[in-house]
């Protein structure tokens, strides 16, 4: 667990120090516009410091985040408290999801479709919280861990030398749990991963036939696995025939899918029925 946590907090050093290059900042710099001491920024940067939570709102607003890429930091600051848990609970998390995010780990092009459930690299905490939630024989302690571990797993968007590429359907994008507020929190947060140079992510419109019937969604990591995902948990399967049956269907979802302008299109137009659905909601 302490290897695990220390993993965690280098991820989220790494995410703010990328942060501060983006914002043209040097470390003395951040350290003044945000009231700290420059010493604190180095070692929260190197992995050798947990922020506080208020130290990490003073960073993010000293770096001018907006509300997406600060509730991510929160997040990684909650996987690395998290990552504090019993080590029965850390077992009992393990279970869930873990097979595609260990697969997604090692992988340097990921490429992954879903029709009803959102990529889980591209879930925020809140979303995947209720995915786990709906896992057989979940426990508190154990979707507390697997989403810590998941969120943290996402830090993995950001580095050099990955690629990913993410086809939905419009379906998957209004297949919901939780509140109209969730899916706003999440649809932004589609938005800001979108903009990275190493993500493509696609969006199949309902008004478009899709080429196949989609039976379930999969993940393909490199070309030596594919990860199929079922209410009754995950399955990598790593037979070349099996792959290369995966790839093929995935590039009939790419070609049928809209990328770009398109994409974010859709996305505003599906956050606009989400904003009007929590109003009716309201005013009930």
């Amino acid at each position: 667990m302490g290897s695990e946590r220390q993993d965690r907090i280098k991820a989220l050093g790494m995410r703010l120090r990328g942060l501060r290059t983006e914002a043209g900042l040097t470390g003395a710099v951040l350290a003044q516009l945000a009231g700290v001491g420059q010493p604190t920024v180095s070692k929260v940067e190197t992995g050798r410091m947990v922020p506080s939570a208020d130290v990490l709102g003073r960073l993010s607003r000293a770096l001018g985040l907006d509300e997406t890429t600060a509730r991510e930091v929160r997040d990684l600051l909650a996987a690395v408290e998290a990552a504090q848990h019993t080590p029965q609970a850390a077992d009992a998390g393990a279970a869930l999801g873990s097979a595609l995010d260990e697969a997604v780990r090692s992988a340097r092009l990921v490429r992954s479709f879903q029709c009803v459930v959102l990529p889980a690299m591209l879930q925020s905490a809140e979303y995947a919280r209720h995915v786990f939630d709906s896992a057989p024989a979940a426990t508190p302690e154990a979707v507390g861990h697997a989403v810590a571990a998941r969120v943290e797993r996402q830090s993995l968007l950001y580095e050099p030398g990955r690629e990913w590429v993410f086809v939905l359907t419009e379906g998957a994008l209004r297949t919901w749990p939780g509140s109209p507020s969730l899916m706003l929190a999440q649809l932004d947060r589609l938005l800001a991963v979108e903009s990275l140079s190493t993500v493509g992510l696609g969006v199949i419109p309902w008004r478009r036939a899709v080429p196949v019937i989609p039976m379930h969604g999969f993940s393909l990591c490199d070309r030596e696995a594919v990860v199929v995902e079922t209410i009754r948990g995950e399955h990598v399967l790593d037979d070349s025939a099996d792959v290369a049956s995966y790839e093929g269907t995935f590039s009939s979802f790419e070609e049928a899918a809209t990328f770009g302008a398109g994409a974010r299109e859709l996305l505003l137009q599906v956050m606009n029925d989400f904003r009007a659905l929590g109003d009716d909601t309201a005013t009930r």
